[in-house]
């Protein structure tokens, strides 16, 4: 059973790279800094550079999120990962930017509650700042996004204070700057989000007994941050236009204010141990530079179908996770 929880939590990783794509690429090729290909290829490179670089604390939330021991524990965390697959494919569909995180954590929860009931989730909150449980997971996810909305229409507002007298030659800088800052993104992008599976494994090997204490390997760290990767590289075209174009059409200033305010919220959040759903936070930015610049240029019905999206998800992941739970024990 570990093996197979190892191989639906590199699936999980790889799905979650596919959703993320539009993360570190989104405002690259909408502001017309680069093409597709030459975006991806350098997401990929910044996104492993995060999950093998990255710490642990985000992977050890995840992996005291269920308070269950042996093989109920491995299974739940096999049918978490695999309910936030199933969703987050059939979103990815229809190029909505939803987020696999919150399927993994609702999944999860499910998978606990059929597993062990309510004692079997650890519910928890915020102790300073460092999430523990679902109820700390849960505020950072809501509060990201928020961050990322104030933070870009913040940096938004004073690059148009400091841009009013600058001529054109400004904008060589300003796409030089998306760069740095894509891959910025593409780095925290890598060490929170890689961080989610590299906890499932690792928590699957300790309840298993495969090893004693909750370190990741390095195999797991060096086979996530490639797997995720990957998922950001291949997929996602359809998912960058929605980020980098409908939400709203983006240009380079608002590129580089939105990445930064991207990457200053996820790495903080990483820093923190909370695992925070990118895909959010970098949507969140993108609003962000809108309202500070044209409100009414921002394509609102995206935005509603975006969070839409998200408030499903919880649910959704929680009944399949649930649901997932007695299959796989025939199996195991």
């Amino acid at each position: 059973m570990i093996a197979l929880t190892v191989v639906v939590a590199l699936a999980f990783a790889f799905v979650l790279g596919v959703s993320d794509a539009p993360n570190a690429t989104a405002a690259l090729v909408g502001t017309h800094a680069a093409r597709y290909r030459p975006a991806a290829a350098f997401s990929f490179v910044f996104h492993v550079a995060g999950g093998v670089l990255g710490g642990s604390a985000v992977a050890v939330t995840i992996g005291t999120l269920l308070d269950l021991t042996g093989n109920d524990l491995v299974v739940a965390y096999a049918a978490g990962c695999l309910a936030a697959v199933v969703f987050t494919l059939l979103a990815a569909r229809v190029g909505l930017p939803t987020s696999a995180s919150f399927g993994l954590v609702g999944g999860l929860v499910g998978a606990g509650l059929v597993s062990g009931g309510l004692g079997a989730v650890a519910w928890g909150g915020v102790e300073g700042l460092r999430p523990t449980g679902v109820g700390g997971i849960l505020a950072w996810m809501v509060v990201s996004p928020l961050i990322g909305v104030v933070l870009a229409a913040a940096l938004r507002a004073a690059m148009s204070r400091a841009l009013r007298r600058v001529t054109r030659r400004a904008l060589g800088p300003i796409r030089a700057g998306i760069w740095i800052s894509a891959a910025a993104v593409a780095f925290s992008d890598g060490t929170n989000d890689g961080q989610k599976a590299m906890g499932v494994i690792t928590g699957a090997l300790v309840a298993g007994g495969a090893q004693a204490r909750f370190s990741i390997p390095t195999w797991a760290r060096l086979t996530v941050a490639v797997v995720l990767a990957t998922g950001t590289a291949v997929g996602g075209r359809r998912l960058i236009r929605t980020v980098g174009r409908r939400l709203y059409r983006q240009r380079s200033p608002d590129g580089l204010a939105a990445q930064c305010a991207s990457a200053i919220s996820v790495l903080t959040a990483a820093a923190l141990g909370a695992p925070v759903s990118t895909a959010s936070v970098v949507a969140g930015s993108v609003v962000g530079v809108g309202l500070a610049q044209r409100r009414r240029h921002v394509h609102w019905p995206v935005v509603r179908s975006t969070l839409s999206a998200w408030c499903l998800t919880l649910p959704v992941c929680a009944a399949l996770g649930a649901a997932a739970v007695p299959l796989l024990r025939v199996v195991a």
